[in-house]
């Protein structure tokens, strides 16, 4: 199998796996216990979060230190921040509002969805994206005073640092200097950048960042949320002491233990990654394009996109039949985000980008890795360009 769906998820690098290994190996492991064994897993623990704070630009050791909350991926870490962060009027948090881009991951839709329904629904606003993927940033500062005349407080924005089905990047500076002078607390989900694209959290000037390894080639089952120092949290679970209350349960330390190995292997590799990804996207589309000029790559034309990921619609081809088509040939591909193609509902992402129906239906996602080769890109443009074709000549006949 070629695979090319690392947005989804990836494939653990050995030198990770073997780090897992060891320390599951070492014997039990719970930060919480007061005993030696205990105190031992609490400086492991302890030492590997510095560790991923460290690689991605944050110290946690000092006085009035970020923090890095240990959740159970990035589902979790994104809806600990929509609904934990922000609260500027404690006694009625239904006049505070919550700004997202129309084209975040759905573990962010979702949960400003809840916010926005019941008795005690809160404002939610949806920042508009340009026909590249761009967030519009003249509509963020115009929402942030359209809910203000409104007499709403603004409890935070959520803006993605890059699209995981179009890889474009996000003006992530400029949105976080508007937050900030604002007084607006900025999220930003850095999921799919970390290991593409340089990620320093201090220097994006952000309050909160949702991550999680199993991106970057290390174990899944493991996020975090990191929190600039001052920023506030409320809770969503309860039943533990565990991370100063904020996300009770047993952490878990051997997995946070090869993330801090992945991490650091994704930002000090990112470089020859992200120069060996390009390459191989930009071999994948131009020559797919070449073949069949009626293809569109999504976000191309966008000032800056991840290396590694490609969106292409395959105009006059259903989108569900390319993909398994695919997957019988070989090819593991996806439909759009991992977290809603089980039902491949048409894409949020291209919709909020204005692109036309024949589009969305035909569109499917490549992801490529470090770990991507030469043989297999060339493999893939063969097949990926026999099956587009043998759809279509199907489809011409039908017709």
């Amino acid at each position: 199998m070629i695979y090319l769906d690392n947005n989804a998820t990836t494939a653990i690098d050995p030198r990770v796996a073997d780090v897992l290994a060891d320390a599951l190996a070492a014997g039990p492991l719970n930060a919480s216990s007061q005993h030696q064994v205990g105190q031992r897993a609490r400086a492991k623990l302890d030492a590997a979060l510095d560790r991923i704070a460290r690689a991605l630009g944050s110290d946690l050791t000092r006085v009035g230190a970020d923090r890095l909350i240990v959740t159970s991926g990035g589902t979790e870490a994104n809806n600990a921040a929509i609904f934990g962060i922000g609260d500027p009027d404690p006694g009625n948090l239904v006049r505070t509002a919550v700004l997202v881009s129309a084209i975040e991951h759905p573990s962010v839709l979702a949960a400003v969805k809840r916010l926005s329904d019941g008795p005690s629904s809160r404002p939610v606003g949806l920042i508009d994206v340009d026909r590249h993927g761009v967030v519009k940033l003249e509509h963020l500062q115009a929402l942030i005073e359209q809910h203000r005349s409104a007499g709403h407080d603004v409890g935070l924005v959520s803006i993605m640092s890059a699209n995981n089905e179009t890889g474009v990047i996000e003006p992530i500076v400029e949105a976080a200097a508007i937050c900030r002078a604002a007084g607006i607390p900025i999220h930003v989900d850095a999921t799919q950048s970390i290991g593409k694209v340089p990620v320093n959290f201090q220097e994006l000037g952000i309050d909160a960042a949702t991550f999680t390894p199993h991106k970057f080639h290390g174990p899944v089952g493991v996020g975090f949320l990191w929190l600039r120092s001052g920023i506030e949290l409320r809770p969503s679970l309860f039943g533990g002491e565990q991370q100063l209350g904020t996300r009770p349960g047993t952490e878990p330390v051997p997995l946070v233990i090869a993330a801090a190995t992945a991490t650091e292997l994704a930002v000090a590799e990112q470089p020859a990654a992200a120069a060996k990804m390009s390459r191989l996207r930009d071999q994948f589309e131009q020559e797919l394009q070449k073949r069949h000029p009626e293809i569109e790559i999504h976000g191309s034309h966008a000032s800056e996109r991840l290396p590694s990921t490609s969106c292409m619609s395959f105009i006059g081809a259903d989108r569900q039949e390319m993909l398994m088509s695919l997957d019988m040939a070989g090819v593991a591909c996806s439909s759009g985000s991992a977290c809603s193609s089980g039902s491949s509902p048409p894409s949020h992402v291209l919709t909020a980008m204005r692109a036309g129906k024949p589009a969305i239906d035909s569109a499917l996602r490549f992801g490529m890795s470090k770990f991507s080769t030469e043989e297999e890109i060339a493999r893939a443009i063969e097949l990926v360009s026999r099956k587009f074709s043998t759809r279509t000549a199907v489809r011409i006949v039908e017709n």
